[in-house]
């Protein structure tokens, strides 16, 4: 199982990191080791003073995915959720900074949080599905996937051009403005429209 994650997918946030707004879809992978285990609390990693949450929906893969186009990826997908890509944004910009790959802040250990599922086809229009982040019962990000750079199905064919999914395999879609750091004590909660996907204690 892998984690293909995409960044810069929302105008807003790419700007409020001072990023362009990319042309093609930003990919990156976390390590299955990455997967935070179900009911776990997040530890911050000794190695950052500034980790970030990050909440975006995800998507399971269903089937094997290999170069398809935009118009069949829908049936790729079987479900999805919230989830949160957590990032140590101190070691991350360091890394950036000496122009070397910045896997090390987005892939270690307990980096990829995934809620509960939720079938896909309970989502009637997956172009305006909203989904949002409570830190400590304060809403701190919350956006629609009409606001998506790239779509979920022109991220399932893009991805498919260079990387085979196979079923299990997760997608992170990308994530909307507001993002922030993580302090021991915090808690937080994504939703999916009306229906908590997470709960998740800080430590």
């Amino acid at each position: 199982m892998k984690i293909v994650c995409i960044g810069r997918n929302y105008v807003a946030h790419a700007r409020e990191l001072g990023n362009e707004v990319p042309a093609d879809p930003v990919i990156f992978i976390k390590p299955e080791t990455a997967l935070l285990k179900t009911g776990h609390p997040f530890s911050i990693p000794p190695f950052s003073n500034e980790v970030h949450y990050e909440c975006e929906l995800v998507l399971r893969v269903s089937k094997k995915a290999q170069a398809i186009t935009k118009e069949a990826a829908a049936g790729y997908i079987d479900a999805l959720t919230a989830g949160l890509d957590f990032t140590a944004r101190d070691l991350q910009q360091q890394l950036k900074e000496k122009g070397l790959p910045w896997e090390k802040a987005k892939g270690f250990d307990g980096s990829a949080v995934v809620g509960n599922w939720m079938p896909a086809d309970q989502f009637k229009n997956k172009k305006d599905i909203h989904f949002c982040l409570y830190k400590n019962k304060a809403i701190v990000q919350q956006a629609s996937t009409s606001q998506l750079i790239f779509d979920f199905d022109t991220l399932l064919a893009h991805i498919s051009q260079y990387f085979t999914l196979e079923p299990g395999d997760l997608v992170f879609t990308g994530t909307p403005a507001g993002v922030g750091p993580v302090e021991p004590g915090d808690v937080l909660e994504g939703f999916v429209e009306d229906d908590s996907a997470f709960e998740l204690s800080i430590q």
